[in-house]
């Protein structure tokens, strides 16, 4: 026999890996995923008989199957070596059953990073399956299936087929259609900035209006603003009337947890959830480097900021010896989140002196940006805090109170391997108690208060782990799903709330309020940790859940309206064939389509107002349009007698400055509205 030994894993790449860490007496293959699941085509929990669950072979994979249990007569032992978290421990637990193995024997191997040392030393420590972790995993796949399977039904009949309902994407919906809400009602409210540019010396630096006579005051309108440049004379020497000068501390992050890797992947790399988990799995099951293929990660599933002590200890080798002993900090292990899955550690570099750049090459371009920002993360966590001179100095004429503020940095700390745009050097002049500066220029500026911003990916995710709603692996697959049922559209990377998405929320709210309440979803992921720590039965706690949803299935069942989404009359006929055309909800949103479909199969797109007159010809309406290359921009309804056309969308208000229409500019730091002609611009909306 070629081999003792059968060890199971998930992924072929993962099975190559360890292959080459184990002797000659393994045989690493993979299961590529599960093997058994509830059936598609029916609820396959026996509610009744103590949510029994009805596992099939997944089909498809029956191929699989008959060579594992092939594999597994040959060999003298299975070592079962899927990932070490409840779906892991599940696909583990799955394959004793179809492979007859015995429960109580040894045969579960975990690590928590792909390494030859890590995976040596799990072979030396295999233990039996944790039943209480397949437990937690069951519960939530039952509990997932019962809701998924009980509304989305209703769904279908009453609204639209292909809609569907979920216990984390309903509420992750309603957190997105509250924001929206929040927008709607927001009131703008007028503010005004009064900036000075002193001058000392040969130097210059600003300072931002403060008060009167030492007190703060705001600046509400351009009377008050008048008023108070009125007091001041600009010929006149202003004085420095007190200098303060200190240092403040900034302390380095945590190491990335998996939430935390998906929020900074999206700010800093621009990467959607589901690409960042994509490429972190890459990165974890083992690259190809000069001909050896090395796990570069840990896993990549965790809510842990927990390092372990030999991962410090090389951490700390490396920035000394790098860096210098002054860089090295005390460590940085963060807070444990409430409800914390603290099985494995946090996400880093499996071996730090494979440094981002000297394994470039050995990557693809998406690999190298997020191994980079894992790296970085990690070391700067065992770094020292970055240390700022501060300044505040208060200027004065006549009783008018001016503040400047300014800071550089005295020593980079962890900023030296994880630097952040906003920290960059803006410190003041020498300035001295009762110093005279001259007043260069007064620039009053007026401002709205914006409405809260809507949730791009990251902020999403962020307000999603705070609220305890879902697990990391859970949001990827979440906010893929609301795209793809068109609950929810990107615009401008943001989540924008469907008429689709509205629709099914208020049904959501009326019938199942509890499936929609992130305090109650809350608390089922905290019920869900407890079986998985042992605390709970799986069963108990899924029978105190029916007998509220129960209630709430029955109550909708009978009273739920039929929601008729009705096709709109388009007002004008068919280019084709003279029909009326109607107005189409699809996957992709509104459409025009010919009601005598499907005789005829026309279709268009619908030019979409903005509620903005035309700047240009004040007659027609500014339209959203696309370009061939499928970019949206905005002209004017009236095209081709008026040409006016704009990348940015305008908005309706005139700039106060020049007279000229606003736009709204959209960037990776968010929205700031600005003058189309002038250099007048108000604050950034992130």
């Amino acid at each position: 026999m070629a081999y003792k030994y059968l060890v199971i894993v998930e992924s072929p790449t993962k099975a190559k890996t360890i292959d080459k860490y184990l002797g000659r007496n393994y045989k690493v293959v993979a299961s590529k995923g599960h093997l058994r699941d509830l059936p598609k085509s029916r609820m396959g929990v026996n509610i009744e008989e103590g949510f029994e669950p009805d596992y099939i072979s997944i089909r498809g994979r029956g191929d699989t199957i008959k060579e594992l249990r092939k594999l597994a007569k040959k060999a003298e032992k299975v070592f079962l070596a899927s990932d070490p978290d409840r779906e892991g421990e599940a696909i583990a637990w799955h394959l004793s059953y179809l492979l007859d193995l015995d429960r109580n024997e040894p045969n579960r191997v975990v690590f928590n990073e792909i390494t030859k040392a890590a995976v040596k030393e799990a072979f030396k420590h295999p233990r039996k399956i944790d039943q209480d972790l397949v437990d937690a995993q069951q519960a939530r796949r039952i509990l997932d299936r019962i809701v998924g399977y009980s509304i989305s039904p209703l769904l279908w009949k009453k609204i639209k087929r292909g809609l569907s309902a979920g216990r984390v994407q309903s509420t992750a919906l309603k957190i997105i259609i509250d924001r929206e809400k929040q927008i709607s009602a927001f009131k703008p409210e007028e503010y005004w900035k009064l900036t000075a540019k002193f001058k000392k010396g040969r130097r210059q630096f600003e300072a931002d209006f403060y008060g009167k006579e030492g007190k703060k005051l705001d600046l509400k309108n351009e009377d008050q603003v008048n008023q108070i440049m009125d007091l001041l004379d600009e010929k006149e020497a202003f004085t420095v009337d007190k200098v303060e000068e200190g240092t403040r501390q900034r302390q380095p992050y945590a190491p990335f947890t998996t939430s935390t890797m998906q929020q900074d992947a999206a700010n800093r790399l621009n990467f959607r959830t589901g690409k960042t988990m994509m490429v972190a799995q890459q990165l974890y099951e083992g690259i190809s480097i000069k001909g050896n293929t090395v796990g570069l990660i840990t896993y990549m599933r965790t809510d842990s900021t927990r390092i372990s002590a030999s991962a410090r200890e090389m951490a700390c080798r490396y920035i000394e010896s790098t860096y210098g002993k002054n860089y090295l900090g005390p460590g940085q292990k963060g807070n444990k989140q409430q409800g914390a899955q603290d099985a494995h550690e946090a996400i880093r570099p499996s071996d730090v002196t494979l440094t981002p750049e000297s394994i470039k090459e050995s990557l693809s371009k998406d690999q190298y940006r997020l191994y980079a920002l894992i790296w970085s993360r990690f070391m700067a966590s065992q770094m020292a805090n970055a240390v700022f001179d501060t300044i505040r100095a208060d200027i004065s004429q006549h009783s008018v109170n001016f503040r400047a503020k300014g800071s550089r940095i005295k020593f980079e700390g962890f900023l030296k391997v994880y630097p952040t745009k906003s920290d960059k050097d803006n410190y003041l002049p020498a300035l001295a108690q009762g110093d005279a500066v001259k007043l260069a220029k007064l620039d009053p500026s007026q401002h709205f208060t914006q409405p809260p911003a809507r949730y791009t990916e990251a902020a999403l995710v962020k307000v999603l782990e705070e609220l305890g709603i879902g697990r990391p692996s859970t949001y990827a697959p979440t906010l893929e799903t609301l795209r793809k049922r068109y609950y929810v559209k990107m615009e401008a990377k943001r989540f924008m709330p469907t008429e689709l998405g509205l629709i099914v929320n208020q049904v959501m709210e009326e019938y199942f309020p509890a499936i929609v309440n992130s305090d109650f979803t809350a608390n089922m992921e905290g019920q869900l940790d407890e079986i998985e720590a042992g605390g709970q039965i799986w069963q108990e706690v899924l029978a105190e859940f029916y007998q509220m949803f129960e209630k709430d299935l029955h109550t909708a069942e009978d009273q739920m309206q039929e929601v008729e989404i009705k096709d709109e009359p388009a007002g004008f006929d068919c280019p084709e064939c003279g029909h009326p055309m109607v107005i189409k909800i699809g996957r992709f949103g509104k459409f025009y389509a010919c009601s005598n479909f499907p005789d005829c199969r026309h279709t268009q797109a619908i030019v979409k107002e903005i509620g903005v007159t035309c700047p240009k010809c004040h007659e027609g309406q500014v339209v959203e349009r696309k370009s061939k290359k499928n970019r949206k921009f905005f002209g004017c309804s009236r095209y081709p007698d008026c040409d006016f056309v704009s990348w940015d969308q305008p908005i309706a208000r005139a700039c106060p400055k020049c007279g000229e229409y606003l736009i709204e500019k959209v960037s990776r730091k968010g929205k700031q509205v600005k003058c189309s002609s002038c250099d007048y611009e108000e604050d950034l909306q992130n």
